[in-house]
């Protein structure tokens, strides 16, 4: 079947094709993507303004004919802390839901914690065993530790590199007396739930999501992207803190330069940096492995699990037998019942 998530995140609003069955690897298929920071059309009452409703509205109308003009079968809508925090939220959703059809479910930055770490489980398989994954968004920092498909223990923070640098270094080239600040925030922030964590023992494997990880990894030495994802790629912390004090230096102009670094995300480099790093020294990290699947993949094994179970076919004719008629459910239910953790 070929199912289409719509993922409207911080920076970026995603619309991604995968074709797959229930036991198989998503393949990707297709893509449509958009940079839009819904965080920058926020009025003084912390509300998203017309402007960007209007930028939202016109992308999940392009993204649903996207995915009808390439034969989706089914879609899964989800928004971040971008529309979870922000004042008329509900409003935004409701107009969503009522000008273009696309219910988007908003998740909380627990259950995002929890999903991605269900996709990390999946990629990294059981051998892995206790796994902590660390994963940053634009809004929101997530934590998340267990030994089974879903985590113990997680917890989400206001870390985000992009809400960070809104509100602590929106000046190219900070001062060394902000960036001190903005360091002792963070520490003060992480240090409960990185206390909780540490108190479970030395996970078995550290691992870190999302494109804030994969391009700090890039620019301390691990492989391009070109490279496929199955290629091993390691961040660590004494090249990491090496890696924070250049950029310190660095304008963003000179951040765009390095390998990795798009230009929407270069402003943002330098928070994500010092929060990469102040959770690893918290949580007494020495490296961690990067993983390619995050939340979207997650959303999506669990979305085919549900399809798996809820046919009525036998389980025991899904033994190598491909691609099989099965049930559907609707995007708003499927997500509902994939966040619980």
């Amino acid at each position: 079947m070929r199912l289409g998530v719509l993922d409207i995140g911080s920076n970026t609003v995603h619309l991604l094709l995968v074709d797959a069955y229930p036991g198989a690897r998503p393949v990707p298929f297709a893509s449509h993507k958009r940079a839009l920071s819904l965080v920058s059309f926020l009025d003084e009452n912390g509300a998203i303004n017309d402007a960007g409703q209007t930028e939202l509205l016109d992308f999940v109308h392009e993204a649903a004919q996207f995915a009808i003009n390439h034969h989706a079968e089914d879609l899964l809508a989800f928004c971040t802390s971008a529309i979870r925090e922000s004042a008329n939220g509900e409003m935004v959703l409701a107009r969503v839901v009522n000008e273009t059809g696309v219910q988007l479910t908003e998740l909380t930055g627990e259950q995002e914690a929890g999903m991605t770490f269900h996709a990390v489980r999946r990629w990294f398989g059981w051998s892995a065993d206790t796994i902590l994954n660390l994963d940053m968004g634009g809004g929101s920092f997530e934590l998340a530790l267990g030994g089974d498909e879903f985590p113990s223990v997680a917890h989400s923070v206001p870390l985000g590199a992009g809400r960070l640098t809104r509100e602590w270094l929106p000046e190219d080239r900070p001062s060394i007396q902000k960036l001190k600040e903005m360091r002792h925030y963070v520490r003060d922030v992480l240090a409960e739930p990185a206390a909780e964590l540490r108190q479970f023992g030395k996970p078995s494997m550290v691992t870190g999501t999302s494109k804030t990880f994969r391009s700090l990894a890039r620019i301390t030495g691990a492989a391009p992207s070109a490279d496929g994802p199955y290629v091993k790629r390691v961040l660590r912390a004494d090249s990491l803190k090496l890696w924070t004090n250049r950029l310190t230096a660095m304008s963003w102009d000179e951040r765009v330069e390095l390998p990795g670094v798009s230009a929407i995300r270069a402003p943002q480099l330098l928070a994500g940096a010092v929060v990469a790093l102040e959770a690893m020294n918290a949580l007494k990290v020495k490296s961690l492995r990067i993983c390619p699947w995050a939340l979207r993949e997650g959303l999506m094994l669990r979305r085919f699990d549900h399809v798996l179970f809820d046919s009525t076919a036998p389980l025991s004719s899904s033994v190598g037998v491909g691609e099989v008629a099965l049930g559907r459910a609707s995007a708003l239910s499927l997500a509902q019942g994939s966040t619980v953790l």
